[in-house]
């Protein structure tokens, strides 16, 4: 049911969206990557790839319009871009504010702003954390904005849903890719993340990926408004 799919994913070039995109092609599904700075790596032939100010709505509507003009039907929108800034309220500046919140909640609002407008039948993943679920210190920055990823895929699930417009958030916990190598690159960091983590590893990209593409398979289009931890039992485990 995936081959030939139509997919557009934003944030392309990332640890997770640089895997994403190898899965799809390897099954035969039709990429349009919109990326940042870094062009995506990747030998294989795509649709499109075009750089996206994921946090100019402006910017992001006109890259899914351009999408939508490109192929027949767009079977599913990826939403990518993130950050982490783990530092205690009061260290965080206004400026770290704003940009946190653009880079992950208004950059996931601007996507589902254009799917509204421009989709139908059509599913959209969008990338929250598992620690929303919990409460960690040094997190409030970046919980304020996931956080309000998975209260918008639920709301914008019977907003769209007229329009058989699906949301989702997958919620990962401690995954290595570059983003996070701060934490998985620093011995002490790692320890502590890994206790935190029942199964007893840090997440891979594959284990993003896989969650995201089962989102986006038609197969399962009776999934909507929910939100995926997929965090080697971070957020639902107590380890001793």
């Amino acid at each position: 049911m995936m081959k030939n799919r139509n997919f557009v994913i934003i944030g392309a070039s990332g640890g997770i969206g640089t895997q994403l995109v190898a899965d799809l092609n390897d099954i035969h599904c039709n990429l349009l990557l919109g990326y940042h700075n870094e062009i995506p790596n990747i030998d294989y032939p795509i649709v499109r790839s075009a750089p996206v100010e994921c946090q100019s709505f402006e910017s992001v509507m006109s890259f899914i319009e351009d999408c939508k003009n490109e192929v027949e039907h767009i079977d599913g929108i990826v939403s990518l871009p993130g950050s982490i800034l783990l530092k205690p309220p009061h260290f965080i500046s206004e400026d770290d504010f704003n940009n946190v919140i653009n880079v992950n909640l208004k950059s996931a609002f601007g996507v589902v702003r254009a799917a509204g407008k421009l989709l139908e039948n059509c599913s959209i993943v969008c990338l929250s954390t598992a620690v929303t679920a919990l409460g960690l210190a040094n997190h409030e920055m970046i919980v304020a904005a996931k956080a309000g990823i998975e209260s918008m895929v639920k709301s914008a699930s019977i907003t769209y849903s007229s329009k058989s417009l699906r949301f989702n958030a997958v919620a990962p916990g401690l995954v290595d890719t570059p983003l996070s190598e701060r934490i998985t690159k620093n011995p002490k960091a790692l320890e502590i993340s890994l206790k935190m983590h029942s199964i007893g590893r840090v997440g891979t990209a594959k284990d993003i990926s896989s969650m995201i593409m089962f989102l986006l398979n038609p197969d399962n289009n009776w999934i909507t408004g929910q939100t995926f931890r997929v965090d080697g039992g971070l957020s639902s485990t107590k380890t001793p």
